[in-house]
């Protein structure tokens, strides 16, 4: 057992002065008051990551030169199909190392792997058929990060039911494929690991297969799904199924609080109302929305229906919770002209209000006890450099604020994921090596 004990200890209704807990086997076992030991730390959840296309952060920056002069989502997923063939178990695995020691340094201490490499290039299944599966859990158990493995379904190339491309056939199962994957892959769970499932997208997923497979998951699975990410997937959904994406779900399926809508950018008010009213969480993915044209999640109106979000890193073009949420709020400010768009009921601090409604969907979306310090939860938490520029003079009221909205120095010096300290002065303990594979498996995707 070992306590921790800490100056600052946030908490759902702010910071806590001269707090602490101890933790043993990974897990919190009490909560408690303590004195602060002399250079006692500011100490924060860790924060979940809701969405990871993992295999994309090596082409992160590779898509910034025009291909046609309307470029969009759509032409992005033509660049996305031709570098994704390129990957085997290895790459991946190099791939994936590196993306979350460069998580967990930023603050990320579980992640969501949304994963649909599930084959070899030309669609023909590996002969063990987890093996591109494995290689992301073995890199999260190199690097120690927690995660939630989200096998993808994807059957169809569109609403209307047409086959998947050539360059579609590696992501591709059949039902009964993908629940032996789903089987196969929770044999694997232990404490930091836990598998869900994902349905790609309504266009992916035809509805009966969609029913078969929610009909076999085990009671609490979690559920995450791409909707309505784009305005021309909402124009082929009413088209073909006579609903709005969302629309369409909440009537077809039971969705509550173990589903993850992904985007879900374009809503009409009574698609956010329903979401909130089911419980799910949307996992808003700001940057690669902002990266690939997507649009802006209606943020206060959301928040005024009572719903639950959280943030997700999905294309990595950047891996910072920090951009994430300065850039949710930022993007509402630029269509509203208001300040403070992000504000709740309980603060009126921007930063407050951000950090604690991305912390309290972590639970729900990720499966895991992770977002909040009580006993059970995980020992997961990072302690802030309190020595950072942005935090001179900081007071328990404007701390947060600065840590988000004062600057992009690092103010992070440690992460601990199930009371094991991965990330000392900001760097993690198996930084170089990873970084050693990584930089040889780009060279190879690159060649």
């Amino acid at each position: 057992m070992e306590t921790l004990h800490a100056e600052r200890l946030w908490t759902p209704g702010g910071w806590r002065i001269d707090a602490g807990f101890t933790h043993d086997a990974g897990r919190i076992v009490e909560c408690e008051g303590a004195q602060p030991s002399e250079g006692a730390a500011w100490v924060l959840p860790g924060i979940a990551n809701l969405h990871s296309h993992a295999f994309q952060r090596a082409m992160a920056g590779l898509a910034e030169r025009q291909t046609h002069p309307q470029d969009s989502f759509w032409t992005w997923r033509e660049t996305m199909y031709r570098f994704a063939a390129r990957f085997d178990p290895d790459t991946l695995h190099a791939v994936a190392s590196q993306l979350y020691v460069e998580m967990l340094e930023a603050g990320y201490t579980t992640v969501c792997e949304f994963h649909y490499l599930h084959h070899s290039p030309d669609g023909r299944p590996y002969a063990d058929r987890a093996a591109m599966s494995q290689a992301l859990i073995a890199a999260a158990r190199d690097t120690g990060i927690r995660m939630t493995l989200l096998p993808v379904l994807y059957m169809r190339g569109g609403f209307d039911g047409r086959a998947l491309t050539e360059r579609q056939q590696r992501f591709g199962h059949d039902v009964d494929q993908f629940l032996n994957l789903f089987d196969m892959l929770r044999g694997e769970e232990d404490d930091t690991l836990r598998v869900g499932i994902a349905l790609h997208s309504l266009r992916a997923v035809p509805p009966d297969a969609m029913k078969t497979v929610l009909a076999e998951l085990p009671p609490d699975t979690p559920v995450h799904t791409h909707i309505a990410e784009q305005l021309p997937e909402v124009v082929d959904c009413v088209a073909l199924r006579g609903a709005r994406p969302v629309e369409w779900l909440l009537a077809n399926a039971n969705v509550d609080r173990n589903w993850t809508l992904v985007h879900a950018t374009h809503l009409d008010q009574a698609e956010v109302e329903g979401i909130a009213r089911s419980g799910a969480t949307v996992a808003i993915c700001t940057t690669t929305e902002a990266n690939l044209g997507d649009g802006l999640f209606p943020l206060r109106a959301f928040l005024e229906a009572g719903g639950s979000w959280g943030i997700g890193s999905d294309s990595h073009i950047s891996v910072s919770p920090i951009e994430e949420l300065r850039w949710l709020e930022y993007g509402q400010r630029l269509v509203t002209h208001h300040r403070n768009v992000s504000v709740g009921t309980a603060t009126t601090s921007a930063g407050e209000s951000l950090l604690h409604d991305a912390l309290a969907s972590a639970e729900a979306s990720t499966g895991h006890a992770v977002g909040c310090f009580y006993n059970g939860a995980a020992a997961d938490w990072l302690m802030l450099d309190r020595d950072a520029p942005q935090f001179i003079g900081a007071t328990t009221e404007d701390a947060i604020d600065r840590l988000i909205f004062a600057g992009n120095r690092r103010a992070i010096r440690e992460v601990h994921v199930a009371g094991n300290k991965l990330v000392h002065e900001g760097r993690h303990r198996e930084r170089e090596a990873i970084f050693a594979r990584f930089k040889q498996a780009m060279h190879t995707l690159l060649a």
